[in-house]
């Protein structure tokens, strides 16, 4: 069941030489993006950054105001909702964001951080209630409920991460959008975090939008994953195929850069060279045929659309063949 469909999604920043001149230019963070989440379902969302996917995650619940596009939430377009109406639909998405420093109020108790959102929605009838929930919540995410009246800057950065995550499910929400939420963590607290989101989801049947730029760990907790670039999606399918047979030269690079455990492993390292162009005037054609290995003259002038190559996996790419056996990697290394 879709729970969350985006269709043709644009989000563009106006770029002004003045404070009162008009907008002439415009950064093209992200330029008409599809995506679909299922109920209770983890689909990631990876890319360099300046990709556009956290600009995705903040305007698919309206933290950020589309350009265009259309955003279904349970059949309901979130782009047409506002004032009352979109408040009380905020209560079934959540984010969790980046950073766990900058993200809770110094000046609020833990207590106050998650109760916030209970009182904004009247989820508790009584000051126990609410208090029961709090403490409800803080086990939940493997904290101990005496944790309530400390500040956030008594605890680590794991554990803050965990305090914004009971925030986030403490009007249980459907949907949340994880921002990154292990990137400015520890390697073996990334582990802990990850594993409490899985375990959370399968208790809870919430689904996940999950941006990283760590192919990974996006690998290990989504079903499904968005490769990003420039503001588009250029290959999506499911994470085991998406990996194991990347399509795009782009999600090639990107798979050639994970470290590799295996010391006798033979995954050669593709180097793009150049940088990403700008999102102000992007390249005509491919978005990425200017650092493309493989480019040929028409990925200059001709838009590759995605195409579904097998079952679920599709990629914007005009050399990307259906068999496995005429893939874009064969044909680098023949060459």
């Amino acid at each position: 069941m879709k729970l969350l469909e985006v269709q043709d999604l644009k989000v563009h920043f106006p770029v002004r030489h003045g404070l009162f001149s008009r907008a002439r230019q415009y950064v093209k963070a992200v330029d008409g993006v599809s995506l679909t989440v299922d109920a209770g379902e983890t689909v990631g969302l990876v890319g360099e950054s300046g990709c556009g996917k956290t600009t995705l995650g903040r305007a698919v619940i309206r933290l950020l105001e589309p350009t265009s596009g259309r955003i279904l939430f349970d059949g309901e377009d979130l782009a047409q909702l506002d004032g009352e109406a979109l408040r009380q639909k905020r209560r079934h998405f959540q984010m969790i964001f980046q950073d766990p420093y900058g993200s809770l109020n110094p000046r609020m108790t833990v207590g106050e951080i998650i109760g916030e959102a209970i009182d904004i929605h009247r989820l508790a009838a009584t000051v126990d209630a609410r208090r029961g929930r709090i403490e409800s919540l803080l086990r939940q995410v493997g904290l101990d409920p005496s944790h309530m009246t400390r500040y956030p800057h008594e605890f680590s950065g794991g554990q803050r991460q965990r305090i914004g995550i009971a925030r986030a499910l403490a009007v249980e929400p459907k949907l949340i959008v994880c921002d990154e939420p292990v990137s400015a963590l520890d390697v073996s607290v990334q582990a802990q975090v990850i594993n409490l989101l899985q375990d959370l989801q399968r208790q809870l049947g919430v689904a996940y939008l999950f941006v990283a730029h760590d192919l990974a760990v996006v690998e290990h907790i989504s079903a499904r994953v968005l490769v990003m670039y420039l503001g588009r999606v250029v290959e999506s399918g499911p994470s085991k195929d998406l990996i194991s047979e990347p399509r795009h030269p782009y999600t090639q690079a990107l798979i050639s850069a994970i470290p590799e455990v295996d010391p006798e492993s033979k995954r050669q390292r593709i180097v793009l060279s150049g940088d990403v162009p700008s999102p102000i005037q992007p390249p005509s054609g491919c978005p990425f045929h200017p650092r493309c290995p493989v480019a040929e003259a028409r990925c200059s002038i001709e838009t590759p659309p995605l195409r579904e190559l097998s079952p679920g996996h599709w990629a914007a790419c005009h050399l990307a063949q259906p068999a496995a056996t005429s893939s874009l990697a064969s044909r680098d290394n023949a060459g």
